[in-house]
């Protein structure tokens, strides 16, 4: 009797293989058809990433480090809105800690250091299997009591690979400080960097608007720890996105 050998499941197909005995035409065995279940492959994560660098357009307002946030539901921030917990953090003390970890965000990046007057940054971002992101960020002008500067849910979808968009952003005014400019009220270094920033107490507006400037001690507000160096025109960042994979 001949012993069937035994073959891989891979190499068995649609058929009927018969054996015979020595010297006579008996059927000794009948494999019929095997099916063999395949695994569906594992699909592979596609990338979507963009440099977003930020340049600072003003004479004597430092850039906080400036958060970058990839989302699909809600904004960071709105004119006439009410500015969030998160919101309010970095805009009275410059801590983007809270929008890093903000509920709708699906990415951030945070920039490693404040950008000076004159200077750029830019920073990488990836999300993966989202082709039609909102892209927000924010930093504060840290020689103000409320105010910061960004760019609110703008789509990424409309990048291309290897395509890039810039735009000028202006300053806003968080609502939630009095734009007192009084020392002890402004992390940045024009209060020495010993500002009181975040508090939890709102008593101003109540909602984000565009920022009024800042009245210095040159304007005649004695109580202001500004000058007319803090002053700023609008724009006040320089924002270009470069989609890169």
């Amino acid at each position: 009797m001949y012993q069937l050998k035994k073959l891989p499941l891979a190499t068995l197909v649609s058929s009927i293989l018969l054996l015979t005995a020595c010297g006579d035409d008996k059927i000794v065995e009948v494999i019929k058809e095997v099916e063999v279940e395949v695994p569906a492959p594992v699909p592979t994560p596609v990338n979507f990433s963009y440099e977003i660098t930020v340049t600072n357009l003003t004479n004597s307002q430092p850039l906080s480090p400036v958060a970058v946030i990839l989302h699909k539901q809600s904004h960071v921030f709105s004119v006439g809105g009410i500015a969030s917990l998160e919101l309010e953090q970095m805009a009275e003390g410059g801590d983007n800690s809270g929008l890093m970890n903000w509920g709708f965000g699906l990415a951030s990046r945070s920039g490693a250091a404040p950008i000076g007057p004159g200077a750029s940054e830019t920073i990488m971002i990836t999300i993966e299997d989202v082709s039609d992101a909102n892209l927000s960020l924010a930093s504060m002008l840290v020689n103000t009591n409320d105010g910061f500067s960004g760019l609110d849910a703008w789509n990424v979808s409309q990048l291309a690979l290897g395509d890039s968009w810039t735009t000028n952003a202006f300053t806003y005014d968080a609502g939630t400080e009095a734009n007192t400019e009084a020392a002890g009220t402004i992390p940045g270094p024009a209060d020495g960097s010993e500002g009181a920033g975040f508090n939890t107490d709102r008593d101003d507006s109540g909602f984000i608007s565009m920022h009024p400037g800042v009245v210095s001690s040159d304007d005649g507000l004695n109580t202001s720890i500004l000058t007319q160096a803090h002053k700023f025109d609008n724009p006040s960042m320089r924002i270009k996105v470069t989609r890169i994979e």
